[in-house]
């Protein structure tokens, strides 16, 4: 019950144990459409482009950022936590001019201030987080895609921990790529990075796109643009393999990709709605009973994740031996934190298969006894109840 990963479905891992295929065998590549076909509704978007990039979430963020931005290229990134700053690392090392337009841990950054740093900067990419774990707070996006319009700007969007369990709206926002990974709310194990990408960034990405000296032939020539500086994570090459050419890349891990689908499935057999009511829900209801048991809840609740919360560890508490406690005697993670945070807050995650009010009842009830036992002065029974009653709102 921590920020994730979470306990993949076991429908997920059910169907992650088929038999492999060929890549280019029929069953396999209708599979790959298959996939395409159903995350496009997850992600909000018509774009052809929706596919997979073989390797965990963080995968997909830097095949995104390596296939659209060039050395000396300006970017600005929406700054809020430590993934905002991973967005910088990441950009750092692509050699980007980075920008940045900032607010503090358990803040958002407000639509003004990007307006001004999009005016300032002259951004070719705005690059944001939509909800960032390590501060548990959520961008909104509103806004945002039409500025970058305004300034001929692409807009990234890492939805990592929040597609699956809160409304992703990739067309409606105006973003042109949005990555994501299964680890988290859509029920499935690390290792696969759904993506979208818009017909304007496919174009951006195929003016720079490079085909390996090893599949060349006469009418396989390359476009104009300075090559992408990854060959395992060039989109170009990638949105090839999976079109109808199936230009042979990487050879795609065939049981990831049962398990991403099986995701999808599972995600667009509940419905939508269903899946983002029963997120905030679960919400609701940890910090509802995280508030009953006395503890401060970190960051602005206007903005606040609907799958992941924090609490401060109250003075005289050791933060680390409550968590050791609830995995020993329990069986239940609860998440520590990052940077500035670390030591301060505990993070309690109820997200995708684990985004169900008996889980989260009984982590509130485990919690309370590992508290009690640690000299912590709570009454009984509070927190189980203020969640439930949360829980059961309209």
């Amino acid at each position: 019950m921590g920020p994730g990963p979470i306990n993949a479905h076991p429908r997920v891992l059910r169907a992650m144990s088929a038999d492999l295929l060929g890549q280019f065998d029929p069953e396999m590549t209708s599979y790959m459409n298959e996939v395409m076909a159903l995350y496009r509704p997850i992600f909000g978007t018509d774009n052809r482009w929706t596919l997979l990039v073989d390797g965990t979430a963080r995968a997909g963020i830097e095949a995104a950022l390596v296939s659209i931005v060039t050395p000396g290229d300006t970017v600005l990134v929406v700054n809020f936590g430590r993934f905002g700053l991973l967005l910088k690392e990441i950009l750092g090392r692509i050699g980007a001019r980075i920008e940045t337009v900032d607010a503090p841990w358990g803040e958002v950054v407000p639509l003004d201030a990007i307006k001004q740093a999009i005016e300032r900067s002259q951004p070719k990419v705005v690059a944001t987080i939509h909800g960032d774990t390590s501060t548990t707070m959520a961008q909104p996006m509103d806004g945002i895609g039409a500025l970058c319009r305004d300034a001929d700007a692409l807009l990234y969007v890492d939805a990592t921990a929040t597609i699956g369990g809160m409304e992703i709206a990739a067309d409606a926002w105006g973003a042109d790529i949005v990555t994501g990974g299964l680890q988290k709310c859509l029920g499935g194990p690390s290792g696969s990075a759904p993506i979208t990408i818009s017909d304007r960034a496919a174009a951006l990405i195929n003016r720079r796109k490079h085909i390996e000296l090893g599949l060349r032939t006469g009418s396989l020539d390359d476009v104009d643009g300075m090559i992408i500086g990854s060959n395992y994570f060039d989109l170009g090459m990638i949105m090839d393999y999976w079109s109808e050419k199936r230009l042979n890349h990487h050879t795609e891990a065939t049981t990831m990709l049962y398990g991403a689908r099986e995701c999808a499935r599972i995600m667009l057999e509940e419905g939508l709605s269903a899946r983002f009511s029963r997120h905030r829900a679960a919400g609701r209801a940890m910090s509802a009973g995280l508030r009953a048991l006395g503890l401060a809840l970190f960051g602005d609740d206007r903005f606040r994740m609907t799958n992941v919360t924090a609490a401060y560890i109250p003075q005289g508490i050791e933060g680390e031996r409550v968590r050791q406690r609830m995995r020993e005697d329990f069986e239940i993670e609860i998440g520590t934190a990052f940077g500035p945070l670390a030591g301060k807050v505990w993070r309690f995650g109820a997200m995708g298969y684990n985004a169900r009010k008996h889980k989260i009842l009984i982590t509130l009830g485990a919690l309370e006894a590992v508290l009690r036992a640690e000299g912590y002065g709570c009454q009984p029974g509070l927190a189980v109840e203020a969640a439930l009653s949360a829980w059961n709102e309209a």
